[in-house]
């Protein structure tokens, strides 16, 4: 299963005294699942921006901590900084960045903001995403007045805390407000320009931007500002939505750019603002020969971008995603100015990177002659069930891959989204197998570990027996969920064999009965585990939906193999 990844961004009130923001970032390296990318302080604006990402649980918890952190540590009564600001935690924003939806990333925001409230005794206003009232959407609207502001505002019943105390007292006389949001992710995007020109640079930043430009009489540039009615300056909006964007000149490059923050990478995706760059500076004479991504991204901003670009080819998405992401890096010319690793600039690779570190090799790591070995060898894992998860993975593989060259067949053209859409299950059937390939193992050595535990007092025997049957229960789910992501292939095999490219027709046939051989090998796992369940009742039902799957699966290979015949004839 995918984990759930979101990213937090609070902001701290300190951006001068080391030791202080050091205290902070400690208590959030100290929760366990959470990953520390980056501590930006500023000493003019007196401020700290921490960035970490985790599953949700952890990240919550780190930030509630460090908010618990700052409010110890820091005095707003002495504060002074460029920044506008209204509490020792100025801003704590949560942002989903791998299967996570927004609705999500919202209770999470108010639950730790409710967390605040009540345990910390400070007050809060949830923003953006998380906002309980229009009015608190906007960030500047809950920042009114600034700290100077807060004991007046807290005398007024509109300005009553979403959470949290609505005095000030002598705590919150300390802490501030904090603003607790949901939002999007941003990305900084520069486009390198074939110019050294600032104006055109701003030209074409003023075109795409979502405030666009002041309008002038004429349409000219030195041309007097219209007014409205009410007089006020006149805008002429950009055509990108949720981007801010500016022309400027880097020395280092010897090239001008358009530098942009992509706010709202759902409204406008990144691949849609490249494209859109790209079309503007055509317009002016002008080429965008590359970008430059600035900071970390989540994994879907280059994947979504590789299917586009795919699609755009009339190519099939239904390939490793390795190679999708080369295509969005090629496309977008990240490696203009300097080689792209995508290992260093997506979120999700580095959480990866950081747990592989000193944890055992995954088995679907191994080289194909070393997973063999390995299997070979007098460890009892990998055994029968995590050869079966790769012997599916195999035969969805196949699939897939009679699905890819069927849509890149010469005459097939108008097929290839037909060929995609099924490469694309392909690959997620593929994707969920290998993760069963470890998952096998390690419910095993779950099982390995309750033989361990002591088992000298009555208390310990129990503690031991109740472990032991978790696990084998997990360990009787794993080849059953096998089973199922086994058996969920045949659509895509069927389909390739009597409409794929004939030429691959042996290979839809060999998918078969690699599928076959997964879900009657994980089939055999099922019950040897089953039989160590005591409670018969939750047995017997694994062991009712497994030997249907198992049915399914004879008369499935009986049918598929005899289309893959009659077409070889």
């Amino acid at each position: 299963m995918q984990k759930k990844i979101i990213e937090c961004v609070p902001n701290f009130s300190e951006g001068r005294n080391m030791e202080i923001i050091r205290q902070i970032t400690d208590v959030i390296e100290a929760v366990d699942g959470v990953k520390l990318l980056d501590v930006d302080p500023g000493a003019a604006t007196n401020r700290t921006v921490v960035t970490f990402v985790g599953e949700p649980e952890p990240v919550m918890e780190a930030a509630f901590l460090a908010t618990q952190k700052a409010a110890d540590l820091i005095d707003m009564r002495g504060h002074h900084g460029e920044h506008p600001r209204s509490g020792a935690t100025d801003v704590c924003p949560f942002i989903p960045i791998a299967n996570v939806t927004m609705e999500e990333c919202v209770q999470y925001a108010r639950t730790v903001a409710k967390r605040i409230g009540e345990e910390l005794g400070i007050p809060v206003y949830c923003y953006e995403e998380a906002a309980f009232t229009q009015e608190r959407r906007n960030l500047a609207y809950c920042r009114t007045g600034e700290y100077e502001g807060i004991q007046k505002k807290l005398q007024e019943e509109c300005w009553k805390p979403d959470f949290g105390p609505a005095e000030f007292n002598e705590r919150v006389a300390r802490t501030g407000i904090t603003n607790v949001g949901a939002r999007d992710f941003l990305v900084a995007i520069n486009y390198n320009l074939n110019t050294t020109s600032t104006r055109r640079a701003n030209a074409i930043a003023f075109d795409v931007r979502e405030k666009g430009r002041k309008m002038r009489e004429g349409g000219k540039l030195t041309g007097k500002v219209l007014l409205d009615e009410n007089g006020e300056e006149r805008w002429l909006p950009g055509t990108l939505k949720g981007c801010k964007a500016i022309g400027w000149y880097i020395d280092e490059y010897g090239i001008a750019q358009v530098s942009m923050n992509v706010t709202n990478i759902t409204t406008t995706p990144v691949h849609v603002a490249f494209d859109e760059v790209c079309a503007k500076a055509h317009a002016r004479g002008i080429r965008v020969t590359g970008a430059e991504i600035v900071g970390l991204i989540p994994k879907k901003v280059l994947v979504e971008a590789g299917k586009y670009y795919l699609a755009k080819q009339q190519r099939s998405a239904g390939i490793a995603e390795e190679e999708i992401i080369k295509i969005a890096v090629k496309s977008m010319g990240l490696d203009d100015l300097k080689p792209f690793n995508p290992r260093e600039k997506v979120i999700e690779y580095m959480l990866e990177d950081s747990a592989a570190e000193g944890a055992p090799k995954k088995l679907v790591d191994f080289t194909c002659r070393g997973f063999a070995l390995e299997t070979a060898s007098e460890s009892p894992a990998p055994g029968g069930g995590s050869i079966s998860a790769y012997a599916g993975a195999l035969g969805a593989a196949l699939g897939t891959m009679v699905a890819n060259l069927s849509g890149h067949k010469p005459g097939w053209d108008d097929k290839w989204k037909y060929f995609s859409d099924w490469a694309e299950q392909g690959q997620t059937i593929v994707s969920e197998l290998l993760y069963l390939v470890d998952e096998d193992t390690a419910a095993f050595n779950r099982i390995m570990a309750c033989f361990g535990m002591p088992k000298d007092t009555p208390e310990e025997k129990a503690a031991r027996s109740a472990a032991l049957q978790e696990a084998t229960i997990y360990a009787t789910q794993v080849p059953l969920r096998t089973m199922k992501a086994a058996c969920s292939a045949f659509p895509l095999i069927e389909a390739m064999a009597k409409e794929g490219n004939p030429n691959s027709v042996s290979d839809a046939g060999v998918g078969a009965l690699s599928i076959r051989t997964a879900v009657q090998g994980a089939y055999l796992n099922v019950k040897i585990n089953a039989a160590g369940i005591k409670d018969r009742t939750i047995a017997d039902a694994i062991l009712a939906e497994a030997a249907e799957i198992a049915t399914l699966t004879d008369a499935k290979e009986k049918e598929i193999l005899e289309v893959v015949n009659a077409v070889i004839g």
